[in-house]
């Protein structure tokens, strides 16, 4: 079943990671007046914007388990890729599907689906002023973030209730020390975004406005999209560059001519 959550700005506002912020304004290492001048500027843009924007995202819980590199949930196959390369030349050479059930056991796992986007309008603004359409861009995208971080805090506690008990601070949560782990689609451990094309269809997103370019890339700029996933020891981690056999592999378990894998995954390719 999947399920919408619609956040007012002041909701999901907590939940903003500002260190991310400050480094889409390439602020590391600047004097912090400008850092502070910038945050004022920031928190009366999102005064501005509360009332007036919202934030959505649409999620399920699914049936899952592990079948070799795929993970199928609730019977759609959602294929990963393995590292060939690690540091040192050791192991172990990871996938997400690792972190799930495999098939042959028997059991069946849970693994969660999400996609995140901004109100569209929310990354304009009346001003012509190339400062305050890059400020509503920036946090236009950090409230797509924060969104999902709120969402999936009540995953863990609520709705998937792995977590029933967790109590973590903001900042705990800001720096990932709940358990399990949200790989964000074009990440480095899920780096096709081809595989929004599957998630886009799973959710039915076009109900909170999010489309899809021809490469995978989502419609507003500000939008999320990703797996949750609940193993305790599942860990991020980057695919790195693979060979033309994984890429050929790959392709066939997606179901796509090698070339458009090959397109979808130009930058991991040894």
């Amino acid at each position: 079943m999947t399920i919408q959550l619609d956040y007012n700005i002041n909701d999901v506002r907590p939940y903003i990671n500002w260190i991310y912020f400050f480094h889409a304004w390439s602020m590391n290492g600047k004097p912090e007046e400008e850092k502070e001048k910038l945050r004022r500027d920031a928190e009366t843009m999102l005064d501005k914007m509360s009332g007036k924007f919202r934030t959505h995202v649409l999620f399920a819980i699914c049936r899952a388990n592990s079948d070799g590199d795929d993970i199928i949930m609730d019977g759609i196959r959602l294929p990963m890729l393995r590292q060939q390369t690690t540091t040192g030349g050791r192991g172990p050479f990871l996938s997400l599907a690792d972190f799930v059930r495999p098939k042959s056991q028997g059991i069946e796992d849970r693994v969660g689906v999400f996609m995140a986007a901004t109100d569209r309008n929310m990354e304009k603004t009346d001003s012509d002023d190339p400062y305050s359409r890059m400020l509503a861009q920036t946090l236009s995208d950090r409230l797509a973030e924060a969104t999902v971080e709120k969402m999936h805090l009540e995953v863990r506690k609520r709705y998937w209730g792995y977590a029933k008990d967790e109590d973590l601070s903001i900042n705990d949560l800001l720096n990932e020390r709940f358990t399990g782990i949200r790989p964000a689609v074009g990440y480095p451990s899920l780096p096709d975004t081809g595989i929004n094309f599957i998630i886009h269809k799973m959710l039915g997103a076009r109900r909170i406005g999010i489309r899809l370019t021809q490469s995978g890339m989502m419609i507003p700029h500000a939008s999320v999209s990703g797996l949750m996933i609940a193993h305790p020891a599942a860990r991020y981690f980057s695919v790195g560059k693979i060979g033309e056999d994984q890429l050929a592999d790959y392709a066939s378990r997606r179901g796509i001519p090698v070339e458009t894998a090959r397109r979808f995954l130009a930058s991991n390719l040894i």
